[in-house]
C-alpha cells in the first residue's frame, strides 16, 4: 500500500502500511486501545508475537498506521475473511484505535475510507467490524458513515482452556 497523504489546514495526516520496525508502535497503540476498552488484562501480545503474526512467513493480518503531524496517531488492524453467501472475500477490521487527544480530526474516517478502498480493490463483497455495545461515540460515528449494525447476530468466542478442551474432544 502506498502512503496516503491527507492534508488539512496546518496539519498533515499520513496513512501507511505498518512495517516490522513499527511493531513497538503497534503494541503501544494496542495497549492504549485495551485500556480504553477496559480490557488491559487481556493483552498478551508481545513484540515477538506481533512480528510473527503480522510479518512472518504466513501473516494473519495487516496493519495501517496513521501519523498526524509525524506523531503515531492511530492504527487499523484487518484481515481478509470470506462470505459463503456472497461468494467473495471480505475485509474484517479487527481493531481501529485513534488516540483520544487526536479524535475528531478525521483520522478514524480516513482509516475507514482507506480500508473501504482496499475492499473495493480486492473485489470484496463486505467490510465488517465489531464494536462494544457501550461505545456510543463509535456507534454513532459508524452509523454516520452508513454502516448498519447486524442486530440478529451474536459473536461467540472460544479461548484459553475452553478452546483447548474443544480441540481435544
Amino acid at each position: 500500500m502506498a502512503e496516503d497523504h491527507v492534508s488539512g489546514s496546518n496539519n498533515k495526516l499520513v496513512l501507511r502500511s505498518a512495517t516490522k520496525a513499527e511493531v513497538p508502535i503497534l503494541l503501544t497503540l494496542i495497549k492504549e486501545l485495551a485500556e480504553y476498552e477496559r480490557l488491559s488484562d487481556e493483552v498478551t501480545a508481545t513484540e515477538d508475537i506481533l512480528s510473527e503474526s503480522l510479518f512472518g512467513e504466513h501473516p494473519a493480518a495487516e496493519a495501517i498506521i496513521a501519523y498526524y503531524n509525524d506523531e503515531p496517531a492511530a492504527m487499523a488492524i484487518y484481515f481478509l475473511n470470506f462470505s459463503t453467501f456472497v461468494g467473495k472475500p471480505g475485509v474484517y477490521l479487527e481493531d481501529l484505535f485513534v488516540k483520544p487527544h487526536l479524535r475528531g480530526k478525521g483520522i478514524g474516517k480516513a482509516l475507514l475510507k482507506k480500508l473501504a478502498k482496499i475492499a473495493i480493490d480486492k473485489k470484496c463483497g463486505r467490510f465488517e467490524w465489531s464494536v462494544l455495545d457501550w461505545n456510543e461515540p463509535a456507534i454513532k460515528f459508524y452509523k454516520s458513515l452508513g454502516a448498519k449494525p447486524l442486530e440478529d447476530w451474536t459473536i461467540f468466542r472460544l479461548r484459553g482452556k475452553a478452546l483447548e478442551d474443544l480441540a481435544k474432544q
